[in-house]
């Protein structure tokens, strides 16, 4: 395990890579072109890739001498996260993913707000873009309410203490000795790290003016495979934590039942099981909630809202649903089931 460097405030970036060819020399060039007064390290965690990012990896790490890698083979985000956590040397951590770049001035402006805060957890905002029609779609969708409700990484807000923080600026210590990320999570990690750094008594705080840009997945079956995964894992930590939970989370399955139901009270009317003279009635209380999310989406088709031209807002709502749908009924089978190791292949699988 690599000694913290105690004399400065020195500063070790941790990044868990696999399969991001197209993404990893832009999220390496935002680290390495940081200005930072202090030492500072990246370490790689790296998984077998069959995309030529390890090949990469390898070219950058041998042409900078700021760039350590640590082998991760069970291509597990919290198992890599850990590994280069131990690896690091210095007293701060900086997450960042292979799919994002940080902002100009992120790392010394989080380090003071770690510092001026008390905080052992700093995180700002996800600020998404796209390459592609597609991806601007969904990037859309992340920066929007209607996307991913009211996470106050997504939407900004006031500067404060907050649940989570989305990537993070830790103090190691802490980190040690709550045990690091919980290596059998698969997703959700950040999120379930940050509440036992609260319930430990430590503060996990939100400053708005540091930003991430974050690159989403660039098809369709990736972002529902990625969102089904989300939300197996979110109903997963809902269950372990009893139902105890933000009530936003609740919403998409919310939504995948109420929709279940709708399809039921129309076939029943259908053939015949609902009476003739009740059963428009009931029909039309138990469709409600379907019919007013569908009118919803029908606002965001017809407005602004999900993009200047026709195609931009087609686009924007059939991502809002395939994320909604998605999250939804993965959130029903880990509340019901547990996620039973379910690990999220939307950037292992074409």
């Amino acid at each position: 395990m690599g000694e913290p460097d105690t004399q400065r405030t020195g500063v070790s970036y941790v990044m868990p890579v696999y399969n991001e060819i197209a993404y990893i020399d832009d999220a390496i060039d935002s680290v390495l072109a940081q200005q930072y007064d202090g030492p500072t390290e990246l370490v790689l965690a790296l998984g077998p890739s069959t995309d030529g990012t390890s090949e990469r990896v390898r070219q950058r790490a041998d042409a900078d001498p700021r760039i350590r890698i640590v082998d991760n083979p069970d291509m597990a985000i919290p198992i890599g996260l850990n590994r280069a956590i131990r690896a690091s040397r210095h007293p701060i951590i900086v997450r960042v993913d292979a799919h994002t770049e940080l902002s100009e001035g992120y790392t010394a402006a989080g380090v003071a707000t770690l510092k001026r805060t008390g905080a052992v957890s700093v995180g700002g905002l996800m600020v998404a873009h796209g390459r592609t029609p597609f991806q601007r779609a969904v990037a859309r969708a992340y920066n929007s309410r209607l996307g991913l409700g009211g996470a106050s990484y997504h939407t900004g807000g006031e500067e404060g203490p907050a649940e989570s923080a989305y990537l993070g600026i830790m103090r190691r210590d802490e980190l040690l000795d709550i045990g690091l990320y919980d290596e059998q999570i698969n997703r959700g990690e950040d999120w379930e790290l940050n509440k036992r750094l609260r319930d430990a008594g430590h503060v996990v705080w939100l400053d708005p003016a540091l930003r991430v840009t974050y690159w989403p997945r660039d098809t369709w079956s990736k972002l529902a495979r990625q969102f089904r995964a989300t939300g197996i894992w979110r109903g997963e930590l809902v269950r372990r934590a009893g139902g105890r939970s933000p009530i936003r989370y609740y919403a998409p399955p919310a939504l995948v039942a109420s929709s279940a139901l709708s399809l039921f009270g129309l076939v029943a009317l259908a053939i015949g099981i609902l009476e003739p003279d009740t059963g428009p009635v009931a029909l039309a209380v138990i469709t409600a909630p379907t019919a007013l999310y569908l009118l919803l989406l029908l606002v965001a088709l017809v407005t602004p809202l999900g993009g200047r031209t026709v195609r931009d807002r087609a686009a924007f709502v059939a991502v809002i649903a395939t994320m909604h749908f998605a999250w939804g009924a993965g959130f029903i089978g880990g509340a019901l089931f547990g996620a039973r190791g379910s690990v999220d292949r939307s950037r292992t699988e074409s």
